[in-house]
């Protein structure tokens, strides 16, 4: 945008009464800053510009995550003259068109038959490589998942299992990838071990707190410091009951593994670079950005709870920041359901974390919230998160929704539904995890 263009919302002045804030306004901003954050993480947007020189050899692909299957199509766009073998797989209906790299999909959250398949396609590609040949690893969230291959003595049961439980259990995306790397052949530097000796270029778009390469698809390309040890005490504690054939795996002695110097990683777009976009975006509408930080993590009702007495501050006192202003974050909080809970509703974290902002506020004035995860799926359901306004709490009450009995059976997504809330983006292809913006006038 240049110097002399002006946003419809925004002035050369801010002279905005809350007044002038209606809630087709504050829905159509807020959308608007949401899909600033999720453009400037599209692969056809970052990849280009972190790629390697050319290769003297061959040139192999390989990738897994959300946004593979656009990455792919980015980097054949950005090399239309380089001979582009290799195969990457991608969550079902996270599609993109290529003509060089085939595209497979997988099952996500939790790992199917093809994404075994996909694995033992991936290690095939990489085996008997040479010195001057390259592997482009395409990585982003998603794809602990979407890339399966058990170790020895193990079956992919067994991993699902596991799996399972700790998706249940409220760990921590990092605590999760631990074990599931020490589960797996491809994982913590599996993949890029297998390429040797060919040069290996990582491009990864991170959706971690804390943009850790090693959990970032569980680092099929990084070498992994952790041990078999460090992974049981993860079981121990969220108490998590594996199977046998589990349990002599995780103790099996550690394996110190290195990988060649010649690998390199890089991370094309992350959590905060997607808030610096968004943050961009709120002053061409007016509005005072304040990034409260990209790796916010813990249970989303807690966090709800917590972003709403922020918001409160705000529009009361002027602190954190005095309004017209919007609060951003991003990061991964988690749903925990108790073993002894009834079956859950439908939601997923970032429907939760608004459902339960909401019943904090309880109908506060002057603010509003937009919460979803950029790759357009909110948990498993089909809206990436939703929105909620000053008049959440009375809507759904007036359609027979009780707002805090759905945020205790974790049935947010039900409660958005009924209002009409949901925010419904399909998948982006690409994935740097959750943004969240809460307005406040």
């Amino acid at each position: 945008m240049n110097d002399t263009t002006i946003h419809p919302f925004s002035a050369t002045a801010r002279t905005t009464t809350a007044t002038d804030w209606t809630d087709g306004r504050a829905r159509t901003t807020l959308r608007g800053i949401l899909d600033a954050a999720i453009r400037s993480a599209m692969p056809d947007v970052v990849l280009a510009r972190y790629l390697p020189p050319r290769p003297k050899g061959r040139c192999v692909v390989v990738g897994a995550g959300k946004a593979a299957a656009s990455m792919a199509a980015a980097l054949e766009q950005a090399w239309p003259d380089v001979d582009l073998t290799g195969c990457v797989v991608t969550r079902d209906g996270h599609m993109a068109p290529t003509r060089r790299i085939r595209v497979l999909e997988a099952a996500h959250p939790v790992p199917d038959s093809r994404s075994e398949a996909a694995a033992r396609a991936m290690m095939s590609e990489v085996a008997g490589l040479g010195q001057d040949d390259l592997v482009i690893a395409l990585i982003s969230g998603g794809g602990s998942a979407l890339l399966e291959l058990p170790k020895d003595g193990l079956t992919l049961d067994d991993i699902r299992a596991v799996n399972r439980a700790l998706l249940h259990s409220g760990a921590s995306i990092r605590d999760m990838n631990v074990v599931r790397r020490h589960l797996s052949a491809i994982k913590g530097g599996g993949l890029a071990a297998a390429a040797s000796p060919a040069r290996v270029v990582t491009l990864a778009i991170s959706d971690v707190p804390g943009d850790d390469p090693l959990t970032i698809a569980s680092g099929p390309t990084v070498a992994d410091p952790t041990t078999a040890a460090d992974a049981r005490s993860i079981v121990a504690h969220y108490g998590i009951t594996v199977s046998d054939a589990v349990q002599r795996v995780l103790m099996q002695p550690p394996v110190n593994g290195t990988l060649s110097p010649r690998n390199r990683y890089t991370l094309v777009s992350t959590p905060f670079m997607a808030l610096q976009a968004a943050a961009s975006v709120a002053r061409e509408y007016g509005l005072t950005p304040l990034v409260l930080g990209d790796a916010l993590e813990g249970e989303s009702r807690d966090a709800g709870t917590l972003m709403a007495g922020i918001a409160l501050s705000a529009r009361q006192h002027g602190m954190p920041v005095a309004g017209p202003a919007v609060l951003l974050s991003g990061g991964e909080t988690t749903v925990t359901i108790r073993p002894d809970q009834p079956t859950p509703g439908h939601g997923g974290r970032n429907t939760e974390f608004l459902l339960s902002m909401a019943n904090a506020l309880q109908g506060h004035e002057g603010i509003w919230a937009i919460a979803a995860d950029s790759d357009g799926i909110d948990g498993t359901e089909d809206a990436a998160g939703a929105i909620i306004t000053p008049t959440t709490l009375s809507r759904a009450r007036a359609l027979g929704c009780d707002p805090r009995a759905c945020l205790r059976a974790h049935d947010s997504y039900t409660l958005f539904q009924q209002t009409g809330d949901l925010v419904m983006t399909g998948p982006t292809l690409t994935n740097v995890n959750d943004i969240r913006a809460v307005l406040v006038i």
